[in-house]
């Protein structure tokens, strides 16, 4: 799948970061709620990709961790790293409002999928059921993933469903 026309995706840099918090809470809670340093802390983690368009806007990104970081305290990722060891696990995927349903999220995916192919068999990640993000169910199907377990946790208030897409 070919990006958007104008659109570039390029690794993370620091000075992303005030940008991609913006991004990132506009999200909530399909994404995890987190302050500026937080986020800064996870995205220089291991590998964070942003897309911008042809003027430089940051129209969104893709964090992706491996297992075993222990830098990432995640019980997501640790649920994940019981289920099998050789994958690449997207912490999160965030869309500006004036990159939604222009193609971002797909192109963000696809570059993943292309960066890691070869060298891990799958990639990763888990979805809301409570709160319910059906959209986000709908895409991720979309692209070929497929569930591997649910885990609900707060009390049996929140819920969530893990996903992996084989990689070729």
């Amino acid at each position: 799948m070919a990006h958007p026309p104008g659109m570039i995706i390029r690794p993370y840099k620091t000075s992303d970061l005030p940008a991609l918090y913006v991004i990132n809470q506009a999200g909530v809670p399909g994404v995890g709620d987190e302050t500026e340093a937080t986020l800064g802390k996870w995205l220089g983690l291991h590998d964070a990709r942003v897309a911008i368009d042809d003027d430089g806007t940051l129209l969104g990104f893709i964090n992706l961790i491996p297992p075993g970081e222990m830098g990432y305290d995640s019980a997501n990722l640790r649920w994940l790293e019981k289920w099998g060891d050789d994958f690449i696990y997207v912490d999160r995927i965030a869309i500006a409002e004036a990159g939604r349903g222009q193609g971002v999220g797909a192109a963000l995916y696809e570059d993943a999928f292309a960066a890691y192919a070869g060298k891990t068999p799958w990639i990763t990640c888990e979805v809301n059921l409570r709160p319910p993000n059906p959209g986000s169910l709908r895409f991720h199907a979309r692209l070929g993933f497929e569930e591997i377990g649910r885990r609900s946790y707060a009390d049996d208030t929140k819920e969530v469903v893990y996903l992996a897409r084989r990689l070729t």
